[in-house]
């Protein structure tokens, strides 16, 4: 028995040692093998690279289960014990004299006078024996008495010690029933008297209240009122108009506001702001950042629409302030397509300090393509984000940000190169705003608004660098103040 105990533990063990019920270690070899790209300074959030380590899961290692079968020992024997026959012997009294009855039950004959003196010191002798043997029995019965004795005095201690505490709680008891009358009268006095006076002053205050609601009621019927005639827009028309800025700059619009403009006969007029100012005039504004009035996390339809505010008073009486504005990708596109085309994009800092990227040619395909953007002939002091991604990456991490030849991605409509089709890795839904997402960004002029600048990964909605951000000239966790995209037709100066 003992050996096949022994057999068992040793096939158990060499089971359980078996290299093929582990399952992992060629993925744990495959993870040791996997290279991830140098650490860097730079915490830019375009930096998505395609190559990482993979997640490596380790189980538990497989457990034999427990020994059964046979014990090492057996049931142990139930005693049976063992009736002795011994056969009783008579027993010999010592003062028979050899003289008996004929029946053992009847004893021993009647000895003499000197023979019962001898019997009686004898008996004495076995008497005192006896004594003795009981004596300490008397005196340990004695002490057990004393013991119930001094218990019975320390359960009569204890019951008096309760009666007393008995005595205390029903004092106690009195007191609070005393307080508890009290706060019952108090009780009783504050609904009979405190609060009729408190709800008479809240009907008082709900009087008030139905007071201002039906001012309310009048002032907004009064609204509905003046609104059910046009309103009169505060800022002018300017009589110049034409194809685009440049068109009405060379018809004598010399100003900077607001026209109305008409690329072709084929769509409606439409407001748009006129840089007639910056290099000579002529730019058409088709972005406008300065203030974040306006939300700029909006969906594909108001992006191939338009949004925000094209221009407002400022009190000459016409709108040469510019707003908060997307122009609108079809409108975008619709000029841009119209011929060669250059854009200039001006940014500003928390501090004062400005800077500009142009690109002398700037094309945006139409919606069947998805608004693809195309840029090239870069020139200023920003940075070639468009063309050459941030300049703080290298490799696949810098090339991932480039955004030129691009789709226009929303956060309803996903068009980045980020894992395309997964509804968890979208630039847009991500960075704050509709832009040309590569993988993702070094530009995003769309994005989420920060006062002040500098804004860190807590702040941000998703741990991101969805700022107004140009990584070429502040990096990725810097927000700028101002930040504005114009176009014009590109010809050479003479």
């Amino acid at each position: 028995m003992r050996t096949l105990l022994l057999l068992c533990v040793c096939v158990s063990v060499c089971v359980a040692q078996d290299p093929d019920y582990d399952n992992y270690d060629t993925d744990t070899k495959t993870t040791k093998n996997v290279t991830t790209p140098p650490d860097t300074a730079v915490d830019a959030r375009g930096h998505r690279p395609t190559t990482r380590g993979r997640d490596t899961y380790t189980p538990s290692r497989y457990a034999p289960p427990p020994i059964s079968g046979g014990g090492r020992y057996r049931g142990r024997p139930s005693s049976t014990p063992t009736e002795a026959q011994t056969v009783q012997e008579k027993a010999v009294q010592p003062d028979e004299g050899g003289c008996t009855h004929a029946a053992d039950e009847m004893g021993v004959l009647c000895p003499t006078g000197c023979e019962l003196k001898t019997m009686l010191l004898k008996q004495e002798r076995n008497v005192k024996t006896s004594i003795n043997h009981l004596k300490p029995q008397v005196e340990e019965l004695s002490q057990s008495s004393n013991t119930v004795y001094r218990y019975v005095n320390s359960i009569s201690t204890s019951l008096r010690e309760r009666q007393r505490v008995i005595n205390d709680n029903g004092r106690v008891v009195s007191q609070y029933t005393d307080r508890v009358e009290e706060q019952h009268a108090y009780i009783k006095e504050t609904v009979d008297t405190v609060f009729p006076s408190n709800i008479r002053v809240l009907q008082g205050v709900l009087e008030k209240i139905r007071q201002k609601i039906l001012k309310l009621e009048k002032a907004i019927q009064t609204q509905r009122e003046e609104c059910n005639e046009p309103c009169t827009t505060k800022c002018p028309i300017p009589v110049v108009s034409g194809k685009e800025c440049e068109d009405i700059f060379r018809r004598g619009g010399k100003d900077s506001q607001m026209y109305m403009i008409q690329p072709d006969s084929f769509t409606a007029p439409y407001r748009v702001f006129c840089d007639q100012s910056t290099q000579n005039g002529g730019w058409l504004l088709i972005q406008n950042r300065q203030d974040g009035s306006v939300d700029f996390g909006r969906r594909w339809d108001e992006y191939r629409r338009g949004f925000g505010n094209i221009a407002s008073d400022s009190g000459k009486g016409h709108c040469q302030t510019p707003g908060e504005y997307w122009l609108g990708n079809d409108h975008i596109s619709q000029v841009t397509k119209m011929g060669p085309t250059e854009v200039l994009i001006e940014m500003e800092d928390w501090t004062g300090a400005k800077v500009h990227a142009q690109y002398r040619q700037f094309t945006i395909q139409s919606e069947t393509s998805n608004y693809v953007m195309a840029v090239d002939g870069y020139s200023g002091n920003a940075g070639n984000c468009f063309l050459d991604g941030s300049t703080e990456l290298f490799g696949e991490n810098r090339t991932m940000t480039i955004h030129n030849s691009m789709m226009f991605s929303t956060y309803d409509r996903d068009n980045d190169n980020w894992v395309p089709g997964d509804p968890s890795k979208q630039c847009a839904r991500e960075d704050g705003g509709g832009w040309w997402y590569n993988r993702c960004h070094s530009a995003n002029p769309n994005g989420r608004y920060y006062i002040g600048g500098a804004y860190t990964r807590r702040m941000a909605k998703h741990g991101t660098d969805d700022g107004v951000v140009w990584m070429n000239w502040k990096g990725s966790w810097y927000s700028l103040k101002t930040i504005s995209m114009k176009i014009r037709p590109f010809f050479a100066s003479s």
